[in-house]
């Protein structure tokens, strides 16, 4: 049974009382437009691009203060399920042609079947593409995330960063997000935040801050924000074209 990845969408989830903020700031900053709400307490929304296939999703949470999560749309379900769970992965919620899962250092990510055809990557939108979801990890479970990732995507490309607290899995050319893997400097729960490629990382950050982002913080090679919703984010300093980091990562 073939378990291969055919699309990926990354996953905002916003506290619901902010769902709205979060939705007219992040079709600002991607230039889409939604779909209709979904959901039994029409908690999901699509970032549909012109031209292109989603890669983006809204979800109002209702406790917490929010995050990312991995969405995977694969051949066949099941099949996924099974190698997730034999690499270590609880099933949180089955369902016939979808399930929610949790991975050994507690991150949430989805599966869902793919009936489409060949999909088509949204472009690059004023030197920005959101490309990255950051999975950030205890020191305590990194190295058995990292595994955990590398062995369930066996189609990617799973790399370590020049710098030892980071490590990649990245897809083939075509699919929209890749995994950015950072071991954390504390022990603490697993949390997971989107990122963007800027060709200039000050320029993004001014008209993030019209859109009403605010800063946070300066990395080396990226500005971590706060959209209008109150989730974080980081600005990274990366080919938005291509995805390629500096030399230091």
């Amino acid at each position: 049974m073939s378990r291969q990845v055919l699309w990926t969408h990354a996953f905002m989830d916003r506290p619901v009382d902010r769902f709205d903020r979060a939705c007219a700031f992040w079709t600002a900053v991607t230039d889409t437009r939604l779909s209709g709400l979904r959901g039994e307490r029409q908690e999901f929304v699509t970032l549909l691009p012109e031209k292109a296939d989603a890669c983006l999703k809204v979800q109002g949470v209702l406790s917490g203060e929010g995050g990312a999560h991995l969405d995977f749309a694969v051949e066949d379900v099941p099949a996924f399920v099974e190698a997730a769970r034999g690499l270590g992965a609880e099933l949180v919620t089955p369902h016939e042609r979808w399930a929610v899962l949790r991975s050994p250092a507690g991150q949430l990510f989805c599966v869902h079947a793919w009936g489409r055809g060949e999909p088509v990557r949204p472009p690059v939108v004023h030197d920005t593409r959101l490309d990255q979801v950051c999975l950030d990890i205890a020191p305590s479970r990194y190295d058995a995330e990292v595994a955990f990732w590398s062995a369930l995507l066996p189609d990617w490309e799973s790399v370590p960063g020049s710098l030892p607290e980071f490590h990649f899995v990245r897809p083939g050319p075509g699919l929209p997000i890749r995994i950015l893997l950072q071991r954390l400097g504390e022990e603490r729960e697993t949390t997971a935040h989107l990122d963007l490629a800027c060709a200039d990382i000050g320029t993004a950050r001014a008209r993030h801050e019209e859109l009403g982002a605010e800063f946070v913080a300066d990395g080396a090679g990226w500005t971590v924000m706060r959209d209008p919703a109150g989730g974080l984010y980081c600005l990274t300093g990366r080919d938005p074209e291509t995805g390629g980091a500096p030399s230091r990562y």
